[in-house]
């Protein structure tokens, strides 16, 4: 197995790297997260492939990020 295909092991983690190389200086896409950058290794389990989403999501973007706390886990916490 080569580094290239190391990358796309998973069927999620490719489609989503499809879909922002597909849409990147072309079309525009619009993510939410509460992930900060930092935490997406997790999600991906893959640096470079991590990188190289943030890489272009946030080439040419407007991050708008709000420090509020969240009402869905204040809801949880209150269900609990």
């Amino acid at each position: 197995m080569n580094w290239v295909t190391s990358l796309f092991i998973n069927k999620e983690q490719s489609f989503f790297f499809q879909i922002t190389s597909m849409c990147y200086e072309r079309k525009s896409l619009i993510i939410t997260t509460n992930l900060r950058f930092g935490d997406w290794n997790y999600v991906f389990g893959d640096p470079i492939l991590t990188e190289a989403v943030i890489d272009r999501l946030i080439h040419h973007s407007h991050l708008v990020v709000f420090k509020v706390p969240s009402n869905r886990m204040k809801e949880s916490l209150l269900q609990s």
